[in-house]
């Protein structure tokens, strides 16, 4: 027996759902069942703890990691506090 139940989701974050859930051939209900199916299944929420990066910050993430490791583009190490807030200013 199937039940309507309502929730109250962003905005955004349901039409960026919907849009994903379409894209793989499923519905947002579809999607939503089976999360909760799991939850009630494994009686636990996994929420990841990792940052997740667009494809912009990936890159620039990178690109300064590089830098660091080729110690290139790095400034100080600063005395005080007035030459590290100086040194953003340039």
């Amino acid at each position: 027996m199937k039940t309507v139940t309502s929730i109250k989701l962003d905005k955004s974050v349901k039409e960026e759902a919907s849009k994903l859930a379409s894209q793989m051939g499923l519905n947002l209900s579809s999607v939503v069942n089976a999360t909760l199916k799991k939850f009630v299944t494994e009686r636990r929420v996994v929420f990841s703890l990792l940052p997740e990066f667009n494809a912009g910050t990936e890159k620039a993430f990178l690109r300064m990691k590089r830098d660091v490791k080729n110690r290139k583009n790095i400034v100080g190490p600063f005395r005080t506090m007035d030459d590290l807030k100086e040194s953003l200013l340039k």
